[in-house]
Protein backbone atom coordinates (compact mmCIF):
# COMPACT_ATOMS: atom_id res chain seq x y z
CA UNK A 1 0.00 0.00 0.00
CA UNK A 2 1.59 3.34 -1.16
CA UNK A 3 0.49 6.57 1.20
CA UNK A 4 0.77 9.94 0.01
CA UNK A 5 2.93 12.34 2.45
CA UNK A 6 3.93 15.83 2.26
CA UNK A 7 7.42 16.08 1.75
CA UNK A 8 9.74 16.99 4.95
CA UNK A 9 12.75 18.98 4.11
CA UNK A 10 15.10 16.49 4.75
CA UNK A 11 19.23 16.08 4.52
CA UNK A 12 21.80 13.24 5.24
CA UNK A 13 24.22 14.50 7.56
CA UNK A 14 28.17 14.29 7.20
CA UNK A 15 31.30 15.07 9.12
CA UNK A 16 31.96 17.58 6.46
CA UNK A 17 32.61 20.00 8.91
CA UNK A 18 35.58 18.23 9.58
CA UNK A 19 36.44 16.01 6.50
CA UNK A 20 37.89 17.51 3.52
CA UNK A 21 35.91 16.84 0.74
CA UNK A 22 36.34 13.69 -1.03
CA UNK A 23 37.37 11.97 1.94
CA UNK A 24 35.21 8.64 2.98
CA UNK A 25 35.12 8.97 6.84
CA UNK A 26 32.70 5.79 7.60
CA UNK A 27 31.55 2.85 6.96
CA UNK A 28 29.53 3.81 3.83
CA UNK A 29 31.53 6.76 3.29
CA UNK A 30 29.96 10.47 3.17
CA UNK A 31 26.22 10.38 5.16
CA UNK A 32 27.02 6.38 5.10
CA UNK A 33 24.99 5.97 1.91
CA UNK A 34 27.80 4.25 -0.19
CA UNK A 35 27.64 6.88 -2.68
CA UNK A 36 31.10 8.01 -4.42
CA UNK A 37 32.28 10.80 -6.14
CA UNK A 38 34.76 9.30 -8.04
CA UNK A 39 35.08 9.81 -11.88
CA UNK A 40 37.10 7.99 -14.57
CA UNK A 41 37.05 4.86 -12.22
CA UNK A 42 38.17 1.46 -13.86
CA UNK A 43 35.70 -0.91 -14.92
CA UNK A 44 38.53 -3.63 -15.57
CA UNK A 45 41.98 -4.98 -13.67
CA UNK A 46 43.94 -8.18 -13.00
CA UNK A 47 46.99 -9.03 -11.67
CA UNK A 48 49.25 -7.21 -14.18
CA UNK A 49 46.22 -4.40 -15.27
CA UNK A 50 45.03 -0.83 -13.24
CA UNK A 51 46.62 -1.90 -10.23
CA UNK A 52 47.96 0.87 -8.51
CA UNK A 53 49.27 -1.10 -5.77
CA UNK A 54 48.75 -3.97 -2.78
CA UNK A 55 49.59 -4.54 0.94
CA UNK A 56 49.58 -7.61 2.43
CA UNK A 57 47.89 -7.04 6.18
CA UNK A 58 49.48 -7.64 9.24
CA UNK A 59 46.03 -10.11 10.04
CA UNK A 60 42.96 -10.80 8.76
CA UNK A 61 39.47 -8.61 9.01
CA UNK A 62 36.35 -7.69 7.24
CA UNK A 63 36.24 -3.54 7.99
CA UNK A 64 36.26 -1.78 5.47
CA UNK A 65 39.24 1.04 4.93
CA UNK A 66 38.42 4.70 5.57
CA UNK A 67 40.30 7.51 3.43
CA UNK A 68 41.00 11.16 5.38
CA UNK A 69 43.45 13.32 4.07
CA UNK A 70 46.60 11.70 2.78
CA UNK A 71 45.80 8.39 4.80
CA UNK A 72 43.71 4.82 4.64
CA UNK A 73 42.69 3.18 8.28
CA UNK A 74 41.71 -0.35 8.53
CA UNK A 75 41.15 -2.89 11.61
CA UNK A 76 42.49 -6.28 11.54
CA UNK A 77 43.09 -8.90 13.98
CA UNK A 78 45.91 -11.45 15.19
CA UNK A 79 46.88 -13.84 17.73
CA UNK A 80 43.24 -16.21 17.30
CA UNK A 81 41.43 -17.69 14.34
CA UNK A 82 43.66 -16.42 11.85
CA UNK A 83 44.09 -20.32 11.35
CA UNK A 84 40.51 -22.25 10.51
CA UNK A 85 42.15 -25.58 11.17
CA UNK A 86 43.98 -24.40 15.01
CA UNK A 87 41.97 -21.22 15.87
CA UNK A 88 44.82 -21.41 19.23
CA UNK A 89 43.93 -19.70 22.12
CA UNK A 90 41.12 -16.93 22.88
CA UNK A 91 43.28 -15.29 25.27
CA UNK A 92 45.73 -14.26 22.54
CA UNK A 93 43.67 -12.51 20.45
CA UNK A 94 45.15 -8.61 19.42
CA UNK A 95 43.44 -5.74 17.45
CA UNK A 96 44.85 -3.79 15.03
CA UNK A 97 44.51 -0.34 13.64
CA UNK A 98 46.84 0.17 10.83
CA UNK A 99 47.50 3.38 8.61
CA UNK A 100 48.70 3.53 5.50
CA UNK A 101 49.44 5.98 2.72
CA UNK A 102 47.22 7.16 0.57
CA UNK A 103 49.45 7.09 -2.52
CA UNK A 104 51.96 4.15 -1.95
CA UNK A 105 50.10 1.73 0.13
CA UNK A 106 53.27 1.78 2.27
CA UNK A 107 52.22 0.92 5.70
CA UNK A 108 52.77 4.10 8.05
CA UNK A 109 52.19 2.76 11.61
CA UNK A 110 50.50 0.23 13.02
CA UNK A 111 48.87 -0.20 16.50
CA UNK A 112 47.60 -3.06 18.36
CA UNK A 113 45.56 -4.00 21.45
CA UNK A 114 45.17 -6.89 23.31
CA UNK A 115 41.54 -8.30 23.92
CA UNK A 116 40.04 -7.14 27.32
CA UNK A 117 36.52 -9.00 27.20
CA UNK A 118 34.81 -12.03 26.34
CA UNK A 119 35.41 -13.54 23.18
CA UNK A 120 32.81 -15.38 20.96
CA UNK A 121 34.08 -18.93 20.10
CA UNK A 122 35.19 -19.60 17.29
CA UNK A 123 32.59 -21.43 15.52
CA UNK A 124 29.37 -20.90 14.10
CA UNK A 125 29.36 -17.54 11.58
CA UNK A 126 32.45 -16.62 13.34
CA UNK A 127 34.86 -18.19 10.95
CA UNK A 128 32.94 -16.15 8.04
CA UNK A 129 34.47 -12.85 8.89
CA UNK A 130 36.37 -13.08 11.93
CA UNK A 131 36.95 -10.79 15.16
CA UNK A 132 37.32 -7.13 12.93
CA UNK A 133 34.53 -6.42 11.26
CA UNK A 134 33.54 -2.77 12.56
CA UNK A 135 34.95 -0.22 10.21
CA UNK A 136 36.54 2.77 11.91
CA UNK A 137 34.98 6.39 11.66
CA UNK A 138 37.88 9.46 11.67
CA UNK A 139 37.81 12.88 11.99
CA UNK A 140 40.76 15.26 12.44
CA UNK A 141 41.42 14.64 16.22
CA UNK A 142 40.86 10.70 16.06
CA UNK A 143 40.07 7.50 14.65
CA UNK A 144 37.66 5.82 16.51
CA UNK A 145 36.96 1.96 16.50
CA UNK A 146 34.94 -0.26 17.86
CA UNK A 147 36.52 -3.73 19.54
CA UNK A 148 33.29 -5.77 20.22
CA UNK A 149 33.78 -6.43 24.48
CA UNK A 150 36.95 -4.81 23.98
CA UNK A 151 35.13 -1.52 23.61
CA UNK A 152 35.17 1.77 22.13
CA UNK A 153 38.80 3.08 21.25
CA UNK A 154 39.98 6.00 19.87
CA UNK A 155 43.36 7.19 18.97
CA UNK A 156 45.37 10.02 17.91
CA UNK A 157 46.39 10.18 14.06
CA UNK A 158 50.18 9.60 15.10
CA UNK A 159 48.81 6.12 16.54
CA UNK A 160 49.03 7.05 19.97
CA UNK A 161 46.09 5.82 22.24
CA UNK A 162 44.02 8.30 23.37
CA UNK A 163 40.94 6.38 25.16
CA UNK A 164 39.11 3.07 25.40
CA UNK A 165 35.50 2.86 27.26
CA UNK A 166 33.59 -0.32 27.37
CA UNK A 167 30.30 -0.40 26.25
CA UNK A 168 28.85 -3.88 27.66
CA UNK A 169 30.45 -7.82 28.08
CA UNK A 170 27.39 -9.37 25.63
CA UNK A 171 28.86 -11.74 22.93
CA UNK A 172 26.91 -14.02 20.11
CA UNK A 173 27.52 -16.72 17.83
CA UNK A 174 27.54 -14.05 14.45
CA UNK A 175 30.00 -11.93 16.32
CA UNK A 176 30.10 -8.00 16.16
CA UNK A 177 29.86 -5.64 13.46
CA UNK A 178 28.43 -2.12 14.10
CA UNK A 179 30.41 0.67 12.97
CA UNK A 180 30.97 4.01 14.91
CA UNK A 181 29.16 7.01 13.84
CA UNK A 182 30.43 10.92 14.95
CA UNK A 183 27.75 13.66 15.54
CA UNK A 184 29.17 16.71 16.52
CA UNK A 185 31.09 15.76 20.39
CA UNK A 186 30.10 12.37 20.40
CA UNK A 187 30.52 9.24 18.58
CA UNK A 188 28.10 6.40 18.86
CA UNK A 189 27.78 3.18 18.41
CA UNK A 190 25.17 0.87 18.20
CA UNK A 191 26.03 -2.04 20.85
CA UNK A 192 23.90 -4.35 20.22
CA UNK A 193 25.47 -7.32 21.01
CA UNK A 194 27.37 -6.01 23.60
CA UNK A 195 24.28 -4.70 25.82
CA UNK A 196 21.48 -4.16 23.45
CA UNK A 197 22.07 -0.36 23.49
CA UNK A 198 22.74 2.46 21.53
CA UNK A 199 25.48 4.31 23.26
CA UNK A 200 26.78 7.69 22.60
CA UNK A 201 30.48 8.53 24.01
CA UNK A 202 31.92 12.31 24.29
CA UNK A 203 34.62 12.04 21.40
CA UNK A 204 37.24 13.63 23.41
CA UNK A 205 37.36 11.59 26.61
CA UNK A 206 35.39 8.83 25.82
CA UNK A 207 33.06 9.37 28.64
CA UNK A 208 29.44 7.72 28.50
CA UNK A 209 27.15 11.02 27.33
CA UNK A 210 24.16 9.22 27.08
CA UNK A 211 22.52 5.10 26.62
CA UNK A 212 19.26 3.83 24.92
CA UNK A 213 18.32 0.03 25.23
CA UNK A 214 15.89 -1.88 23.01
CA UNK A 215 18.67 -2.76 19.87
CA UNK A 216 17.42 -6.15 19.93
CA UNK A 217 19.07 -8.14 17.06
CA UNK A 218 20.49 -5.30 15.04
CA UNK A 219 23.66 -5.94 13.05
CA UNK A 220 24.23 -2.95 11.63
CA UNK A 221 25.21 0.90 11.96
CA UNK A 222 23.28 3.89 12.50
CA UNK A 223 22.12 6.35 9.96
CA UNK A 224 22.20 10.35 10.81
CA UNK A 225 19.84 12.83 8.87
CA UNK A 226 18.43 15.95 9.31
CA UNK A 227 14.69 16.79 9.14
CA UNK A 228 13.26 20.15 9.21
CA UNK A 229 16.69 21.29 10.43
CA UNK A 230 16.53 18.50 13.29
CA UNK A 231 19.00 15.99 14.11
CA UNK A 232 17.37 12.42 14.02
CA UNK A 233 19.68 8.98 13.91
CA UNK A 234 18.04 6.03 12.80
CA UNK A 235 18.71 2.34 13.44
CA UNK A 236 16.92 -1.07 12.35
CA UNK A 237 16.54 -3.72 14.91
CA UNK A 238 14.23 -6.61 14.94
CA UNK A 239 10.94 -5.70 14.11
CA UNK A 240 11.03 -1.73 14.12
CA UNK A 241 12.46 1.36 12.99
CA UNK A 242 13.51 3.74 15.56
CA UNK A 243 14.75 7.15 15.66
CA UNK A 244 16.34 9.38 18.51
CA UNK A 245 17.48 12.60 19.29
CA UNK A 246 21.50 12.33 18.71
CA UNK A 247 22.48 15.20 20.80
CA UNK A 248 20.00 13.50 24.07
CA UNK A 249 19.15 9.89 22.50
CA UNK A 250 15.42 10.72 23.47
CA UNK A 251 13.51 8.64 21.74
CA UNK A 252 11.51 10.51 18.47
CA UNK A 253 9.59 8.03 16.62
CA UNK A 254 9.42 3.96 15.99
CA UNK A 255 7.65 2.33 13.14
CA UNK A 256 7.40 -1.28 12.01
CA UNK A 257 9.93 -2.61 10.21
CA UNK A 258 11.90 -5.69 9.21
CA UNK A 259 10.57 -8.76 11.38
CA UNK A 260 13.90 -10.36 11.52
CA UNK A 261 17.54 -9.77 12.73
CA UNK A 262 18.63 -7.31 10.31
CA UNK A 263 22.21 -6.75 9.29
CA UNK A 264 21.92 -4.05 6.61
CA UNK A 265 22.45 -0.88 7.51
CA UNK A 266 19.20 2.02 6.29
CA UNK A 267 19.97 4.74 4.07
CA UNK A 268 17.72 7.71 3.20
CA UNK A 269 16.61 9.81 0.16
CA UNK A 270 14.52 12.98 -0.46
CA UNK A 271 12.55 12.44 3.00
CA UNK A 272 12.59 8.75 3.00
CA UNK A 273 14.18 6.23 4.94
CA UNK A 274 14.86 2.96 3.21
CA UNK A 275 15.46 -0.71 5.26
CA UNK A 276 15.67 -3.76 3.68
CA UNK A 277 16.43 -7.49 5.20
CA UNK A 278 16.44 -10.22 6.28
CA UNK A 279 15.71 -13.86 6.04
CA UNK A 280 12.34 -12.99 5.61
CA UNK A 281 13.54 -10.70 1.96
CA UNK A 282 11.54 -7.15 3.03
CA UNK A 283 12.27 -3.69 1.84
CA UNK A 284 10.42 -0.60 3.38
CA UNK A 285 10.41 2.58 2.70
CA UNK A 286 9.35 5.20 5.62
CA UNK A 287 8.82 8.58 5.78
CA UNK A 288 11.28 11.01 8.37
CA UNK A 289 10.42 12.47 11.07
CA UNK A 290 7.08 12.71 13.41
CA UNK A 291 6.75 10.95 16.89
CA UNK A 292 5.56 8.33 18.59
CA UNK A 293 4.79 5.41 16.53
CA UNK A 294 4.35 6.23 13.05
CA UNK A 295 3.69 3.10 11.00
CA UNK A 296 0.10 4.15 9.82
CA UNK A 297 0.96 8.16 9.08
CA UNK A 298 4.55 7.49 7.54
CA UNK A 299 4.90 4.06 5.65
CA UNK A 300 5.22 4.69 2.26
CA UNK A 301 5.31 0.85 0.58
CA UNK A 302 6.56 -2.47 1.53
CA UNK A 303 8.17 -5.26 -0.91
CA UNK A 304 8.51 -8.60 -0.54
CA UNK A 305 12.51 -8.33 -1.67
CA UNK A 306 15.38 -7.83 0.54
CA UNK A 307 19.09 -8.95 1.50
CA UNK A 308 20.29 -10.86 4.31
CA UNK A 309 23.19 -9.36 5.16
CA UNK A 310 24.35 -6.33 1.92
CA UNK A 311 22.69 -2.88 2.41
CA UNK A 312 21.32 -1.03 -0.33
CA UNK A 313 22.32 2.18 -1.95
CA UNK A 314 19.80 4.59 -3.77
CA UNK A 315 20.88 6.19 -7.91
CA UNK A 316 18.80 8.48 -9.92
CA UNK A 317 15.52 7.55 -8.38
CA UNK A 318 16.25 3.72 -7.58
CA UNK A 319 17.11 1.20 -5.14
CA UNK A 320 19.82 -1.07 -5.60
CA UNK A 321 21.12 -4.50 -3.81
CA UNK A 322 22.26 -7.76 -4.15
CA UNK A 323 20.80 -11.02 -2.13
CA UNK A 324 23.19 -12.67 0.40
CA UNK A 325 23.72 -15.56 -1.94
CA UNK A 326 25.48 -13.58 -4.45
CA UNK A 327 23.08 -15.02 -7.40
CA UNK A 328 20.76 -12.17 -8.03
CA UNK A 329 20.71 -8.18 -7.99
CA UNK A 330 17.38 -5.65 -7.69
CA UNK A 331 16.02 -2.64 -8.53
CA UNK A 332 13.42 -1.12 -7.39
CA UNK A 333 11.68 2.50 -8.03
CA UNK A 334 11.99 4.47 -4.48
CA UNK A 335 9.12 6.54 -4.80
CA UNK A 336 6.71 3.12 -5.60
CA UNK A 337 8.43 0.21 -4.39
CA UNK A 338 8.09 -1.43 -7.46
CA UNK A 339 10.49 -4.07 -8.45
CA UNK A 340 11.95 -3.00 -11.64
CA UNK A 341 14.32 -5.87 -12.37
CA UNK A 342 15.37 -9.04 -10.72
CA UNK A 343 18.42 -10.33 -12.52
CA UNK A 344 21.14 -13.32 -11.79
CA UNK A 345 24.13 -13.27 -11.85
CA UNK A 346 26.94 -14.97 -13.57
CA UNK A 347 27.35 -18.31 -11.79
CA UNK A 348 31.20 -18.32 -10.44
CA UNK A 349 33.51 -21.12 -9.84
CA UNK A 350 33.15 -20.80 -5.58
CA UNK A 351 36.55 -20.24 -4.38
CA UNK A 352 35.71 -21.84 -0.84
CA UNK A 353 33.50 -24.86 0.84
CA UNK A 354 30.03 -24.91 0.57
CA UNK A 355 29.65 -22.51 -1.84
CA UNK A 356 30.60 -19.67 0.60
CA UNK A 357 32.53 -18.03 -1.97
CA UNK A 358 29.38 -16.65 -4.29
CA UNK A 359 27.72 -15.00 -1.17
CA UNK A 360 27.50 -11.38 -0.91
CA UNK A 361 28.64 -9.86 2.49
CA UNK A 362 29.88 -6.72 1.36
CA UNK A 363 27.86 -3.37 0.66
CA UNK A 364 27.66 -1.88 -2.92
CA UNK A 365 28.65 1.36 -3.83
CA UNK A 366 27.55 3.76 -6.59
CA UNK A 367 30.21 5.76 -8.43
CA UNK A 368 30.94 6.65 -12.08
CA UNK A 369 27.58 5.61 -12.98
CA UNK A 370 27.98 2.14 -12.57
CA UNK A 371 27.34 -0.12 -9.16
CA UNK A 372 30.20 -2.28 -7.81
CA UNK A 373 29.20 -5.97 -6.05
CA UNK A 374 31.99 -8.10 -4.56
CA UNK A 375 31.35 -11.25 -2.92
CA UNK A 376 33.45 -13.54 -0.80
CA UNK A 377 35.77 -14.95 -3.52
CA UNK A 378 36.68 -11.77 -4.52
CA UNK A 379 34.32 -11.69 -7.84
CA UNK A 380 33.23 -7.61 -8.37
CA UNK A 381 30.30 -7.47 -10.72
CA UNK A 382 30.43 -3.93 -12.49
CA UNK A 383 26.64 -3.41 -12.88
CA UNK A 384 25.52 -0.30 -15.25
CA UNK A 385 23.32 1.85 -12.54
CA UNK A 386 20.34 1.71 -14.78
CA UNK A 387 16.41 0.32 -14.26
CA UNK A 388 17.68 -1.75 -17.77
CA UNK A 389 20.22 -4.33 -16.33
CA UNK A 390 23.60 -4.19 -18.03
CA UNK A 391 26.31 -6.16 -16.73
CA UNK A 392 29.39 -4.31 -17.60
CA UNK A 393 32.44 -6.16 -16.34
CA UNK A 394 33.09 -9.15 -14.01
CA UNK A 395 36.69 -8.95 -11.91
CA UNK A 396 38.70 -11.22 -9.75
CA UNK A 397 41.71 -10.78 -7.75
CA UNK A 398 43.86 -13.14 -8.88
CA UNK A 399 46.18 -15.04 -6.75
CA UNK A 400 44.23 -14.02 -3.37
CA UNK A 401 42.15 -16.82 -1.65
CA UNK A 402 41.42 -14.15 0.95
CA UNK A 403 37.83 -13.55 2.13
CA UNK A 404 36.52 -10.31 0.31
CA UNK A 405 33.74 -9.47 3.45
CA UNK A 406 34.66 -5.58 3.32
CA UNK A 407 32.66 -3.06 1.65
CA UNK A 408 34.88 -1.37 -1.34
CA UNK A 409 35.23 2.11 -1.19
CA UNK A 410 35.80 5.34 -3.86
CA UNK A 411 38.43 7.79 -3.19
CA UNK A 412 39.45 10.35 -6.10
CA UNK A 413 39.61 8.15 -9.19
CA UNK A 414 40.13 4.60 -7.47
CA UNK A 415 38.54 2.02 -5.49
CA UNK A 416 39.84 0.57 -2.41
CA UNK A 417 39.10 -3.27 -1.95
CA UNK A 418 40.29 -5.11 0.87
CA UNK A 419 39.90 -8.80 1.39
CA UNK A 420 41.39 -10.46 4.80
CA UNK A 421 44.72 -10.55 3.01
CA UNK A 422 45.43 -7.81 1.31
CA UNK A 423 44.53 -4.08 0.96
CA UNK A 424 44.10 -2.95 -3.44
CA UNK A 425 43.78 0.59 -4.91
CA UNK A 426 42.27 -0.20 -8.29
CA UNK A 427 42.91 2.20 -10.61
CA UNK A 428 45.50 4.38 -12.54
CA UNK A 429 48.59 5.39 -10.60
Amino acid sequence: MKILLPLVPIVVLTTSSIAATGDWAQFRGPGGLGIGEARGLPTEWSASKNVAWKTKLPGPGASSPVVFGNRVFLTCYSGFAEDPKDAGDPGDLKYHLVCLDRDTGRIVWEKSIKSDGPVPAYNGMMPLHGYASSTPAVDADAIYTFFGTTGVVAWKHDGSKLWATKVGDGTHNWGSANSPLIFEKLVIVNASVESGSLVALDRKTGKEVWRQGGMQMSWNSPLLLSVSGKPELVVSVKGRLKAFDPATGKPLWDCAGIEDYVCPSVIAHDGVIFAIGARKCAAVAVRAGGSGDVTDSHTVWRLDRGSNVSSPVFHDGHLYWADEKGKKVFCADAKTGKLVHEENLPAIQDATAKGEGSRIYASPIVADGNLFYINRSGTVFVVKADPAFKLVAENRFDGDDGRFNASPITHKNQLLVRSDKNLYCIGKR
